[in-house]
């Protein structure tokens, strides 16, 4: 069981250059992140990010590509209902690959400054601002990936001060390694999944967007309600 610290492009997370590696056993860097620190266990970007921009793996370091993210994704409900943003793929990648006990986010918020930097290394397009269907709620799909990852007994977290759309509890890095699943409802969790399974909104190529006429953007939020309801404190009450 491994603590992970997911690395996204906010213009903080330049920070986490002279940071030690402790108390993280893997690394891993979504799209541009990389450039961050040379000591990343795997570089997790899409099928369109440019080719100059792509790391040179050495050692044991890993390039995550759709073919790796796609069917880790789709075995957690798939892009649809899970959020098609970098961040939420590469943690559900990790989940699958990794089996971690906590997966820490650093500048992995989604929030863009109106005037400035956007990004670490300037300023970059704001991807999950985009029209699409799948990020209608970006807090549910953070409250899905947590309850989620509480499931196989993984904590999310995030590591960040700022404004941020992960609704995951906010921790110092030095206790990130000990932080544990935050409690949610199993009700609405077990009711958010057969809604899914019943809508089977589930496209195994990962191109989602080739069938996003198919998909009732009423029953997604549905869907999204539920998440956010189950992140919250279990009703089901024990004796």
């Amino acid at each position: 069981m491994t603590a992970v610290l997911m690395l996204g492009s906010a213009p903080m997370v330049a920070e986490a250059a002279h940071w030690p590696r402790a108390p993280f056993d893997r690394v891993i860097a979504i799209n541009n992140a990389w450039r961050v620190r040379m000591d990343w266990d795997a570089a997790v970007f899409p099928w369109d990010f440019p080719p100059d921009r792509r790391p040179v793996p050495s050692g044991d370091q890993t390039l995550v590509t759709e073919e790796a993210f796609v069917p880790a994704q789709n075995a957690y409900g798939g892009f649809v209902y899970a959020g098609a943003t970098m961040a939420f793929t590469a943690a559900y990648w990790a989940l699958s690959a990794l089996k971690p006990r906590v997966i820490a986010a650093f500048g992995c918020d989604m929030h863009y400054a109106a005037t400035g930097n956007t990004h670490f290394y300037g300023t970059g397009a704001p991807d999950p601002l985009r029209k699409d269907i799948t990020l209608r709620s970006l807090e549910a799909k953070a409250a899905r990936l947590q309850v989620i990852a509480a499931m196989q007994g993984c904590a999310m977290v995030n590591l960040s001060t700022g404004p941020s759309r992960l609704i995951f509890p906010r921790v110092a890095r030095a206790a990130a390694a000990h932080a544990r699943p935050r409690a949610f409802c199993p009700d609405h969790a077990a009711e958010a999944l057969e809604a899914e399974a019943a809508l089977g909104y589930l496209v195994p190529s990962g191109r989602y967007w080739e069938a996003a006429d198919a998909f009732d953007p009423g029953e997604l939020d549905r869907v999204d309600r539920l998440w956010l309801k189950a992140a919250t404190l279990p009703l089901r009450q024990t004796a």
